[in-house]
């Protein structure tokens, strides 16, 4: 191990840069390449220990990835769309959720919370990933596009508070990070507002990103003092200033460049140094089962409801394995039962493997054979608003009878 902490930050850094290389160059998201450049760095140059800086910026960069998703979510789309959004988010996460967990507890045998941490790891949908897809394709601003966003929102919401449900200490600590975080959450909007308003938004010196990640990293500290986790709070303070966001697309790049630049990349490549190749071949058949069974699943619970909220089979097929995918809070869930001795090395590799491999196969397979035409997606939304406007017309017909 070098003991050089500038050649330790070189090393990871020209890491980071080949991650972003080979994503720029074959088009598939950086956080994938990423975790495979670790997985590399683990199995094949022989880098199995990381430092004290490079957990910290791993840390930031979970949490600061977590609040950019949540902060990605339109709140105008999600009220459009929310029946349709709320219905088939809900069940996204919780079909594989328990499926996954009564497999992994009552077939192969895993404890309770570690058959809980797979399960959390394996309902999850990738919103990194769709959203990569539906800017690339140019479908995020149809009704459909945002209908499938805010769905992807609602399933991992499902997953982010499970985590922080089942593994939560229920003490006094939980009681004051409950209520600073409700206090918090009621006022963000308001004062993101006046700091961007009154100290204008393009200060070099940043106050309100300066802002959001002073909130953001003291949650997280009140969080892991109740031993809960970090990635709660930071989902929903990105949810609750979300619309201040879609108003300020500078302050979100700046964010978002932050994140990409400096956190996210220690984050992901830490978490592919832990998956051991050797596992992966031993446990080839639990891993294909797992991946199996959280497509299954997902189709089980998707499909159905999309043909239910008037999506043509096409549409359906495309919604369904876009939800199916994984890959941020699924690593995330996964890293969080391994730092905390809830999982070993070996089910983490299981679970990790299955998350690589549900970012990759199910995308492409929607956009080989499913793609569907912008037109359709425009024109649904069209159909959807109609069809409402019929229900609300007939329930007040029926109500002045």
């Amino acid at each position: 191990m070098i003991d050089n902490i500038w050649l330790i930050a070189a090393l990871w850094m020209g890491m980071a840069l080949v991650a972003s290389l080979i994503s720029i160059r074959i088009g598939i998201s950086v956080a994938l390449i990423e975790i495979l450049v670790g997985v590399v760095a683990g199995n094949f140059l022989g880098i199995h220990q990381t430092t004290q800086w490079i957990d910290f910026l791993a840390m930031l960069g979970s949490g600061v990835l977590t609040f950019l998703a949540g902060a990605e979510i339109d709140p105008a789309s999600l009220k459009a769309n929310f029946k349709a959004s709320m219905v088939i988010g809900v069940i996204s996460f919780a079909i594989p959720f328990v499926s996954v967990w009564m497999i992994a507890q009552f077939v192969f045998g895993w404890g309770l919370h570690q058959a809980q941490i797979a399960g959390i790891a394996l309902s999850t949908t990738s919103v990194a990933v769709v959203y990569a897809v539906m800017i690339e394709k140019k479908l995020s601003d149809t009704s459909m596009g945002k209908m499938i966003l805010a769905a992807c929102f609602i399933t991992d919401f499902g997953t982010v508070l499970a985590l922080g449900v089942l593994f939560a200490n229920f003490n006094l600590w939980m009681v004051v990070f409950v209520v600073i975080m409700c206090v918090l959450l009621w006022f963000m909007p308001k004062w993101t507002k006046y700091l961007i308003g009154h100290l204008g938004a393009n200060k070099v010196s940043q106050p309100e990103v300066k802002f959001i990640l002073l909130v953001l990293f003291f949650l997280g500290g009140l969080a892991t003092t109740a031993k809960s986790e970090a990635v709660l709070p930071a989902y929903l303070i990105g949810l609750v200033v979300a619309g201040v966001f879609v108003r300020d697309k500078t302050l979100v790049d700046r964010m978002r460049t932050i994140a990409f630049t400096i956190f996210t990349p220690f984050y992901f490549m830490k978490a592919g140094l832990y998956v051991s190749l050797p596992v992966i071949w031993v446990s080839l058949g639990i891993i294909i089962l797992f991946l199996v069974i959280k497509i299954v699943t997902k189709i089980i619970g998707v499909y159905p409801f999309a043909r239910v909220f008037q999506m043509r089979k096409k549409e359906s097929s495309y919604t369904t394995l876009l939800m199916a995918t994984g890959l941020t809070f699924g690593t995330i869930s996964a890293l969080f039962g391994l730092n905390n001795h809830i999982i070993d090395q070996k089910q983490y590799t299981i679970l990790v493997t299955v998350v690589i491999l549900s970012a990759i196969i199910p995308t492409l397979i929607a956009q080989k054979f499913f793609q569907p035409e912008i037109h359709t997606m425009i024109a649904w939304g069209r159909l959807r608003r109609m069809t409402e406007n019929g229900n609300k017309k007939n329930k007040t017909k029926r109500r002045t009878k």
